[in-house]
């Protein structure tokens, strides 16, 4: 695969960093109980999906960059359950929930994408 020169050109990093941006904003108005329990996580696992795959990215090598966009889709994963979750305990309102939900969805069709194109 021709890799891009810097990881922020890559599509998916781009909208992960929305995403991430995202969860941030939309967990501001979490139950002052949740600061360190769900809002965290929720945070906490979106910022590792554009981390990973920066980190990917820099370790020069597909298999490498493989395991790191497995990572990322694993992150993806992870914040949706969280999201879901919030979202049935009230935390987060549908819309709110909805929009993240669906810009994780995004991230992780990016994502599978990247590596489908990786394995050939």
């Amino acid at each position: 695969m021709s890799r891009t020169r810097n990881y922020r050109d890559l599509l998916v990093w781009q909208k992960a960093m929305e995403l991430a941006r995202e969860a941030y904003t939309r967990t501001e108005e979490f139950p002052a109980s949740e600061t360190f329990g769900l809002r965290q996580q929720i945070r906490r696992s979106a910022v590792s999906v554009p981390s990973n795959i920066a980190d990917g990215h820099g370790r020069l090598a597909d298999a490498d960059l493989r395991k790191f966009l497995a990572a990322a889709r694993g992150s993806v994963y992870e914040m949706q359950t969280q999201v879901e979750l919030a979202k049935d305990l009230k935390f987060l309102n549908s819309e709110n929930a909805d929009h993240l939900l669906s810009l994780s969805t995004e991230v992780a069709k990016l994502t599978n994408g990247l590596l489908a194109v990786l394995q050939n």
